[in-house]
């Protein structure tokens, strides 16, 4: 099917277009790479035609039936080249332009993308490029999309973590204040706060008949009983306001068009584990309104529902920040880098994984030691009560031990809190030196101090017997180390086209094990429900 003359002029716009923004973003980015300055009236012109044949083999690589001339190309760069910085340059290494082929790549990529949705048979003649090459990660997610769209979506959905983030902190101190218990039930679309003295009495009773008053705070008022019940009803009404700050902005973007296949996917996955939380801490709450054991117990919730709800929160968190970077960031910081770089990222990005994971497993043990209260004992360091190893440590046999003891789970948390410190500070010991992207250094260097930091803050929060303060401040710490490690791994991504595979694999069983996931709480809760009537 022939594209008609109209289309083929409309295509040629387009392309010039594209071209003007891969002069815009390659230009300055050329600059920037080279060493000699110069004035704006001394511009290579070696430099432009070189610029400009990269442009148009980028552009002609496209299946359209229009042509760029190179006059039209150099009027482009020289327009873009006339907006730039003041700071030029000439004599520039082929190397800086083939680093920036990238830009071009995902310029041209978001055009084609838009022409195969507005030019009648555009799309067969793209199809059998799109075969060749699979859109993945931040190029699926940006492509057909703007600039100023990719912008907002990014600063929406960081805005978006950062409320789970507090999420995340507003949860420890209602732990840490004791407060997780005082609200007896729970719904689905909100519980009304107490508004007069005959409420709050009824709110009070409900409370009495729990395990945790009984047993642990039987002496307390009606003005003690207050501020638990509003650290639990600020904590449950801020995760419910989430939900309207992400749909209803999801809602709007999605009117203008701002949001494409490849991202809906990921927002859709993003509000159903969003939905699910709220069950999960429900689920999480009903194992400490459950009578103890032994009458030697004190009521608390389950360290494995405790688990799997701050582990959900972290996942949460975790595909928000990595969607909002990919959408302010669809080129990565080793792909802008000099050649130079090139080597060191390649090393740092093979050590960077396995950081992630240390640090993630640490911080899934940390939830163990909140869950058994573990922190309120052994607060000496680096001992345990005067010995390496206490002797409660073999209290528990078998694998229930690992989680379920006190001893053993303090002492793992431990030794796995000093295993990521010497990890990461060994890492920035022998990647400091190297040729790395300045974004990759910049975040490795806050990566190794905000470790110091965080071991820092745990031994301090031990030895003072867990006060509220230091304890949700070594919760945000953890979260905030997860948060830059998974930032430089982003800063050292490779070229889209080396990991199609792969991604298309991640992308086939992420969705539905993560529905697999949500039917597996949603059908433990209602087991769990059953078993309680």
């Amino acid at each position: 099917m022939q594209i008609p003359a109209c289309g083929s002029r409309l295509i040629s716009g387009h392309l010039l277009k594209a071209a003007e923004q891969f002069a815009g973003v390659v230009l300055p980015h050329v600059l920037r790479q080279s060493k000699l300055s110069t004035s704006s009236s001394s511009f290579s012109g070696s430099t432009l035609n070189a610029a400009c044949k990269l442009a148009r083999r980028c552009c002609q690589a496209e299946p359209v039936l229009a042509k760029l001339d190179v006059q039209q190309l150099r009027r482009a760069a020289c327009s873009s080249h006339k907006q730039a910085q003041s700071s030029q340059g000439r004599g520039f290494a082929a190397q800086a332009f083939s680093k920036s082929g990238l830009i071009s790549q995902h310029v041209v990529t978001r055009k084609q993308s838009t022409l195969a949705a507005s030019i009648p048979g555009a799309a067969s003649k793209l199809a059998p490029q799109q075969h060749r090459h699979v859109l993945t990660g931040a190029a699926a997610q940006t492509a057909g999309l703007s600039d100023s769209a990719c912008k907002q979506i990014g600063f929406w959905l960081a805005g978006c973590s950062g409320w789970v983030f507090s999420m995340v902190v507003l949860g420890g101190m209602t732990r840490l204040t004791r407060s997780g218990l005082s609200m007896t039930d729970w719904k689905f679309t909100g519980e009304a706060s107490p508004q007069s003295l005959a409420d709050w009495d009824a709110e009070f009773n409900k409370y009495k008949q729990s395990p945790e008053y009984r047993k642990v705070n039987r002496r307390m008022s009606l003005e003690e009983f207050k501020f638990i019940y509003w650290m639990e009803y600020a904590h449950r009404m801020w995760g419910r306001a989430l939900g309207f700050v992400f749909a209803v902005p999801a809602v709007y973007f999605g009117l203008r068009g701002y949001i494409n296949l490849a991202l809906s996917k990921n927002l859709g996955l993003f509000f159903l584990m969003g939905g699910t939380q709220g069950l999960v801490g429900w689920w999480m709450v009903k194992s400490g309104l459950q009578e103890p054991k032994t009458e030697w117990d004190i009521p608390r919730v389950s360290p494995y529902r405790l688990a799997a709800h701050l582990t959900s929160a972290f996942a949460i968190y975790s595909g928000l920040l990595w969607t909002s970077l990919n959408m302010l960031y669809p080129v990565s910081s080793a792909a802008l880098a000099p050649a130079v770089a090139t080597a060191g990222a390649s090393a740092l990005r093979r050590v960077a994984h396995p950081l992630a994971a240390i640090i993630g497993i640490t911080a899934v043990s940390g939830v163990f030691v909140a869950g058994m209260d573990a922190g309120r004992a052994y607060n000496d360091f680096p001992y345990m009560a005067g010995q390496w190893i206490p002797d409660e440590y073999w209290a528990i046999t078998g694998w229930r031990g690992f989680f379920e003891n006190t001893a053993a789970v303090q002492l793992h948390h431990r030794v796995l809190a000093s295993t990521t410190l010497i990890s990461v500070l060994t890492t920035w010991a022998l990647f400091r030196g190297r040729p790395l992207p300045h974004a990759s250094r910049q975040i490795l260097h806050g990566l190794a101090a905000m470790t110091a930091v965080q071991v820092a803050l745990g031994i301090t929060t031990l030895m003072t017997h867990v006060p509220a303060s230091l304890g949700s401040a070594h919760q945000a710490g953890a979260l905030t180390l997860f948060s830059l490690v998974l930032a430089l791994i982003h800063s050292l991504r490779r070229d889209p086209s080396s990991v199609v595979r792969a991604q298309s694999v991640l992308r086939q069983y992420t969705l539905p094990l993560a529905t697999g996931g949500v039917l597996a709480v949603g059908a433990a809760v209602t087991l769990d429900r059953s078993q309680a009537v």
